[in-house]
Parts: structure tokens; sequence; C-alpha cells
């Protein structure tokens, strides 16, 4: 990539990142229903699994992807927040735009941008700009399928002018309230507007008040429902070195000695919700090749679409030996452990938390902790106390994080004040998270060698240290290009949540 290529790139991430930001929500779909009218409807070229929820949202759309492709068919991909780049957003055949593919689907659709600002109150924000690239991106390629994750909600979310054949629903919880409402049934109703008439909404672990919503959603409009824990769902797992070994029971049969190479209950739940995704839509749901016609008639859905046969149990298993969800739980470093941790709101980290628990053992976590000033930062350290020895608090790269000082003052109520610490930036809070890290490993006995060298099973490693830098997805993104580093082109652009 010439120096020239490079700074165009750089202008129009500049250019994208000056419009309004992703978390900065203007409740409307006119604005990119005449982006994509101007385009001609790109999102209506291919078959989507439209994917919301709080927590789970892009891993469950990176394993959904990994199994369509495993079908031989060419995926588009579009999710966010980014960790590093903005083009990880959009992907083609599990692969982000190279930058000269990111910069000439923004050219080519930089004349019509203008012409939707001038028409529009409000000019298009910076995720409908990239909405409508991804659209674009995915219709050139030309794509069989896409998998779009929401921004934010659902009913008004700039990804629902498309219509998914699936719609999967994560777990909802409460983030974000101060846009699609401070209760769980609130937001859940807003999420369940991604599920459309005719649809299979394939729907996670919910709190009652959450489902209720959804299930009415899916009674008002006619589609077809698959629950987790009725329809399909995990029937066993049991941990594995570098993850964990799963039995699922899909929506047209059983699949048997899979391995996850991913960390906690919520990734293997994750992985139940891609399974059924993939397989009502390979069941006739906008399948493009060849499905069965016939899906479930009734509103709560036979585990089985008549006619469809289960997928090829190989090719499962081969799929998801190869997940992977950057930013959740990743081992960045091994001496000593590092992980990053995407976990920005209090049910993201009570999920961090118990898988820390069960795949690394009896180990002491030294967290390093950059949060957004708008989340419910005192519900994200009453999760986190529980499963560190100590916090460091610390900021990214985010104007919205907060203040370290302050961070440290609601902490300390929470940890005691022995326990929390601070740094104003990044690297030196990981600098001196990994040296208390040491010390505590040369007090305990010495470091995590079972998870290092895999000669242990991960669930009865030897007691060593962990630090894990979460918090927000910025956060673990920062960390990432600070201790794995990152090609020329992959500077820290963007906001995330």
């Amino acid at each position: 990539m010439s120096n020239g290529d490079r700074a165009e790139l750089r202008e129009i991430e500049r250019q994208i990142l000056l419009r309004r930001p992703e978390h900065s929500i203007d409740p409307s779909l006119d604005r990119i229903r005449e982006l994509t009218g101007l385009l001609g409807d790109p999102q209506r070229s291919y078959p989507v699994i439209h994917i919301t929820g709080t927590n789970g949202k892009t891993s469950t759309a990176r394993m959904a992807q990994t199994l369509l492709r495993a079908r031989g068919l060419r995926t588009g991909l579009f999710t966010s927040p980014h960790l590093v780049s903005m083009r990880e957003r959009i992907s083609v055949d599990g692969e982000p735009l190279s930058a000269e593919r990111f910069v000439e689907v923004y050219r080519e659709i930089e004349p019509y941008f203008k012409l939707v600002d001038d028409n529009q109150p409000v000019r298009l924000s910076f995720f409908e700009v990239l909405a409508g690239m991804a659209f674009a991106a995915f219709a050139d390629a030309p794509v069989d399928a896409a998998v779009i994750e929401v921004g934010m909600g659902g009913t008004w979310d700039a990804t629902n002018v498309a219509d998914g054949a699936v719609a999967v629903i994560t777990p909802v919880s409460i983030d974000h309230a101060e846009y699609l409402g401070n209760t769980v049934a609130a937001i859940a109703a807003d999420k369940a507007g991604i599920i459309k008439p005719g649809a299979v909404a394939v729907i996670g672990r919910q709190p009652v008040d959450a489902a209720t919503e959804l299930l009415r959603r899916v009674a008002d409009v006619g589609a077809s429902v698959a629950r987790e824990g009725i329809e399909f769902g995990v029937l066993s797992r049991e941990l594995a070195v570098g993850g964990q070994r799963l039995a699922i029971r899909g929506l047209l049969g059983e699949y048997h000695d899979l391995f996850l190479p991913l960390f906690g209950a919520h990734q293997a739940a994750n992985a139940a919700c891609a399974l059924a995704a993939v397989e009502a839509f390979s069941g006739g749901a906008g399948s493009p090749d060849g499905g069965s016609d016939e899906l479930p008639e009734r509103t709560a859905g036979p585990r089985a679409p008549r006619g469809a046969a289960a997928l090829d149990a190989d090719m499962v298993a081969e799929a998801f030996a190869t997940m992977t969800s950057p930013g959740r739980l990743e081992i960045v470093r091994r001496s000593p452990v590092v992980l990053v941790d995407s976990a920005h709101n209090p049910a993201g980290m009570a999920a961090t938390a118990a898988a820390l628990a069960e795949s690394f053992g009896p180990v002491e976590v030294i967290a390093v902790l950059a949060v957004s000033a708008d989340k419910d930062v005192t519900g994200i350290l009453d999760e986190l106390e529980p499963a560190a020895a100590a916090v460091v608090a610390a900021r990214n790269s985010s104007p919205r994080s907060m203040d370290p000082e302050a961070l440290a003052d609601l902490a300390r109520p929470v940890f005691g004040p022995d326990r929390v610490h601070v740094a104003d930036r990044l690297d030196d809070a990981i600098e001196l998270a990994v040296g208390l890290a040491d010390e505590a490993a040369a007090a305990i006995g010495g470091p995590l060698t079972g998870l290092m060298t895999g000669e242990e099973d991960l669930g009865s490693a030897a007691a060593g240290t962990v630090v894990l830098i979460t918090g927000s997805v910025i956060t673990a993104g920062d960390a990432r290009l600070l201790l794995t580093g990152a090609g020329p082109d992959e500077g820290r652009t963007g906001l995330a949540p």
C-alpha cells in the first residue's frame, strides 16, 4: 500500500469519524432507506441472518459466518464495533475489506451520501455510512448470504432496512438505557423489531420479561420461533485444553464431540444459537442453495422443519474447531498470561468472571479496567470484584473513557482501598498489572504453566496469576494493539461502546 493510498484511507476514515457517532441515536430509518434506495436496495440482493441482543452478538455473528462458509457459501459479515481497524466491520469471505477496497467502496457511493445529507434534516451518521458501505460491498462481491449485526437495539437500527430470513436474539440485559429504555422488557421490545413476517426467530436464553416481548413480536408478525433450551441448546459441555468440548441439540439433529476453542458457558450458548440460525437458514429460510421450502408453521416451531436434513456432522465439527472471537477472553500474552476481554456491562462482566473461574482454575487475577463513563460502572465493578484480587483503574483511547481517578473512587468501596491502583495511561496500567501479577506468582509458587504449555487441562491448571484487561471493546482493541502490534494501516480509529 503506497503512502498516497494510506493517506487517502486516513482521510476517508477522518470524514466518516466527523459524522454523528454511533452511540448518538436519532431514531429514524428515513436516512438509511433513502441511501439504500439510491443504491438500488443492495441489502435485498442476498439473504440475511440478522443478529441483535445485548451481549454475544459479535461472537454469534462470527460463528454463523464460519458455519456458512464451511457449507461453501460466499459470505458477507457486518459487525460492530471494531477492535483496531474500521475495516474489520465489513468482511467478505472471512476477510476484512482491504484498504484499497474500503476506499473504492466509499468513493463509489460518496455522491449518494451528499444527496441524502442535503435532503434529510439530520445528516447520515458514522454507523449509517458504514452500514450503507457494507450493503453495497456485499452486493458487489456478490455474496451468497450476509450475517448482519445490529449496532444498537433493533427497530431503529440502520441495519433494519434488511429483512432477515433468520433473526437471532442473544441474551438481553440492560445497556444503552438512555436510548433503548431502562427495563429489560423495553429493551427487548426494541430489539424484537428485527423479527420480520415469515422469518425464523432464534432466541437465546432470556429473562422472562424479555422472552415475553420477543414472543409477542413473533406472534404479531407470524414468524416461527426456535428457543434455546426448548427447540435447541447445549446438551453437554466439558473443559478441554484451549477451550471446551460440546454436544449440541440443533433444530435438525444432534451434533456431538464439537471442540470450541473459546472459553465460557456463554460462548457455548452463542455457538448453539449460531448453529440453530444456520440450520434454520439451510432448512429453507432464505437459503440460496436448495434447502427445504417448508419451515415451521407454528409460532412455537418444531425442532426439525419438514423435509430438512441435519447439517453434515464432520463439516460442523471442522467449522467449530476454527471459530474465533477476537477480544473475548483472548490470550494475547503467555508470561504471565494476559487476556483481553470486551465486557462493557454488568451482564457481560458476570459472564467473563464465570468463564475465568471455570476455565483458568484457582488463579490470582489482576484486572486492568478502562470503561466508558456512561456505563453502569458500579454494576461492572460489582461483577468483577469476586474474580479479581486487584484492579488497576485506567483509561482507553476513547474520549468517552472515564477518568482513572474517578473510576478508582468508585472501585475503592467495592474492592477496598488496598486492592485498587491507578494509572493514567493504558500502557502504564498494563505494565503495573504485569508487575503485580509477577509478584503474586512468586508468592504463590509460579506462573500458570499448565495453560502456557497445554500439558494440563485448563480446569486443573497449576495455581498462578492472570492479567485481565477489560471494560470496553475500545480497551480490548487498544490492549491488543499494544501487546501484539498491527500492520501500518491498522491504527486505532472509531469509537466503541
